[in-house]
């Protein structure tokens, strides 16, 4: 079966140059070749599009008609191709980036203003949530993940190291005493990320590799590090979560960090993930350059980079 879109261009040549022979010289193809295409335009219409003696081609009005069309859809073809083109080379559109809630409020929304004056046609969708989600199902141009990567066909720069913390209220410790040993942590009200899936079920992992796995309980769970974060500012239990979360409070004196004879759990990093294109849009390449050069030794804002 005959490209459509090449027929409607044959077609075209076809009624600018009142010659079939013209058009296929014009197109690169045999007379034969661009007669057959006429042919099949017109058997998939069911009218005569030209008239066609030894010596001319005129326009039928049904040609004429179809002409003005085929001009237009080519002419809207040919834009939308030039325009997806030009996100190859040229940081252009929208850009949708997938972020974990609490550390894309504190690290990566500071940073937009900056990009966007680096690349004022580039229109940010930020997308904040703790869920995983899908890049490809979700339609997400890039994403950003703390923690190990599940194996995936999906690309990978690493930005930085993301270390836990453990750490409470002084008011709480005061009442309840400091725990010194991971295994002391069993009689403390220890508040848990339900998002992970250990501190879902109620256990604490330390180690570099999360060998050391301790029971724990309380009387609070949140799919939040900030919701966690302000329950135990406030005093009501042990927090263990990651850096840039408690940063500030430990700064502050809100929060004490817990020296135990265990260290803390290695959550494998911050990566920016991206779909595997062999040649990224600009606008992903623009953005992932900006967060490795934003998040490096010199400029870290957040977790230390590598």
């Amino acid at each position: 079966m005959l490209d459509r879109f090449t027929s409607m261009r044959v077609f075209i040549q076809a009624a600018s140059h009142a010659s079939l022979s013209a058009a296929g010289r014009a197109l690169h193809m045999s007379p034969a070749m661009a007669t057959k295409h006429i042919d099949a335009l017109e058997a998939r219409l069911g009218v005569k599009l030209l008239h066609r003696t030894t010596r001319r081609l005129t326009l039928t009005d049904a040609g004429t008609d179809y002409l003005a069309a085929s001009r237009r859809i080519l002419q809207e073809i040919d834009e939308a191709e030039s325009e997806v083109a030009a996100q190859r080379t040229q940081a252009v559109g929208r850009l949708r980036m997938n972020v974990p809630l609490s550390f894309g409020t504190r690290f990566i929304a500071p940073l937009l203003p900056e990009f966007s004056r680096r690349y004022p046609q580039v229109d940010v969708e930020l997308g904040l949530s703790d869920a995983q989600q899908d890049l490809i199902q979700g339609g997400w141009d890039m994403a950003i993940r703390i923690g190990h990567l599940a194996d995936s066909a999906l690309k990978v720069r690493r930005l930085g190291n993301c270390p836990m913390q453990i750490c409470a209220a002084p008011g709480y410790l005061a009442r309840q005493g400091t725990p010194r040993r991971v295994a002391e942590l069993s009689g403390h009200n220890c508040l848990s990320y339900t998002l992970s899936p250990l501190q879902a079920q109620g256990t604490w992992a330390f180690g570099s590799a999360g060998e050391i796995q301790v029971p724990v309980q309380g009387n609070l769970k949140a799919n939040n590090g900030d919701a966690l974060l302000a329950a135990a500012i406030g005093g009501q239990g042990v927090i263990y979560q990651p850096s840039f979360i408690v940063a500030e409070a430990l700064a502050s004196g809100a929060l004490v960090a817990l020296a135990l004879d265990q260290p803390a759990l290695d959550l494998g990093g911050l990566h920016v993930l991206f779909p595997p294109d062999r040649r990224p849009p600009a606008k992903v390449r623009a953005m992932i350059d900006y967060l490795v050069e934003s998040f490096s030794p010199a400029s870290a804002p957040a977790p230390s980079a590598e």
